[in-house]
């Protein structure tokens, strides 16, 4: 294979079945492509007790600094019903001018691009004035324990730093160019048990009817708002995900009910804070009588999810203006600086070195036929190309 070709990077990755936490060859594929341009690959295996092991790969060219990180995912989520797709989705068919499969977009694409875009860079001008490595997970799209955060760990304690990092993940809503991601909204979840008393439907002053309960509760967590946002972040957003009381019969008042909930939250706010916030308006919700007159305060208890997300900026500006001018200068467009969106393995790497996101169009990432524009993986990769040289210029008038 030419790894300068991110057609032909693409496609071999796709062929690669790498459902979380299957490696599917994605990884092998990879050190095929790395090694030959002069990587070092390490290959690590994650674990942790009932969870599935995630094999990992690091790769680094270079020894000295500045010292670029480029993180990614080989992972990908399940096709689903396979029958309704137009091609295979893992045979990266191109059809109307796009490639087809799983991963296209999310996110194999943009390591197909980075590759390409550092092995040219390497054809024309030789091993980077610095260091780029490949932090490559294979446990993004599941439950992200053996993946990122342990790999980290495992290079951080082999003596690796990092300068920068981009990540490539899908984060233009329309077109490339849209928008470069410098930070992400925090997220934190948890499940609410209100408890009742079991009892007929014909005689609710025997029972106690945590239904009741569970309204005032939940209403109190989305009503008033936390917050109406600040001068890099939407408003912080509390859905409720599920209310269950596991009751199959329409004439017996549940024993419990059970909600969950998850919030994704700004600056305003940290995990901590915000928790203390969610306690005092549940514990206000249930001591008001309106849906439960002359009863005592309802009987609730809440677990939270494990590993909250972190709410993170990045104002490094070597590292936006470098992606950004070199958006800017393939493209055209000027792109928007953006916190929106759900969380990535970003909130790990935001504890080592600055980061930022930007990668492909995202709008058939996890659909059934997900795909990507041929041409798109021609354009990323010339904004990659030239990123490496404007941040390594950057770096080397430092």
């Amino acid at each position: 294979m030419n790894a300068t070709d991110p057609v032909s990077n693409l496609a071999a990755l796709i062929r690669c079945p790498s459902v979380t936490p299957a490696e599917g060859g994605a990884l092998s594929l990879l050190d095929s492509l790395l090694s030959p341009l002069g990587f070092a690959v390490e290959r690590m295996v994650a674990s942790e007790d009932g969870t599935p092991d995630v094999e990992n790969l690091y790769a680094r060219v270079g020894t000295d600094g500045p010292h670029l990180m480029f993180a990614g995912h080989t992972d990908v989520v399940p096709v689903g019903d396979e029958a309704s797709w137009s091609h295979p989705p893992f045979a990266a068919e191109i059809a109307g001018g796009e490639m087809y499969g799983r991963g296209a977009v999310d996110m194999k694409g943009g390591i197909a691009c980075f590759v390409a875009a550092i092995a040219r860079h390497i054809e024309k001008h030789g091993k980077p004035q610095g260091s780029v490595s490949f932090l490559i997970t294979g446990d993004e799209e599941g439950p992200s324990i053996n993946g990122t955060s342990k790999l980290l760990e495992w290079a951080a304690a082999k003596g690796e730093r990092w300068d920068a990092c981009v990540v490539g993940e899908p984060t233009n809503p329309n077109q490339l160019g849209d928008m470069i991601k410098i930070g992400r909204r925090g997220s934190l979840s948890g499940r609410i048990t209100v408890h009742g008393v079991q009892g007929h439907a014909a005689y609710p002053h025997l029972a106690d009817n945590p239904i009741r309960g569970m309204l005032q509760l939940t209403q109190a967590l989305m009503d008033p708002p936390f917050d109406h946002g600040t001068d890099n972040f939407q408003p912080s957003n509390l859905e409720v995900t599920t209310i269950d009381t596991g009751n199959a019969a329409t004439n017996v008042i549940p024993a419990r009910a059970t909600a969950s909930f998850n919030i994704r939250f700004n600056d305003t706010w940290t995990a901590e804070t915000l928790r203390a916030e969610i306690i005092r308006r549940l514990d206000a919700a249930a001591a008001d009588g309106a849906l439960r007159p002359d009863r005592t305060p309802v009987n609730y208890d809440i677990v939270w999810a494990d590993r909250p997300s972190h709410v993170f900026l990045t104002r490094n500006n070597a590292l936006i203006s470098s992606l950004s001018g070199a958006v800017a200068e393939v493209t055209g467009l000027e792109p928007k600086l953006s916190t929106t969106g759900g969380t990535s393995d970003a909130r790990f790497i935001k504890d080592y070195c600055p980061v930022v996101e930007f990668g492909l169009v995202g709008q058939t990432m996890h659909m059934v036929d997900e795909r990507v524009a041929v041409a798109d993986l021609e354009t990323l990769t010339r904004i990659y190309e030239t990123f490496i040289e404007r941040w390594f210029g950057h770096a080397a008038t430092e």
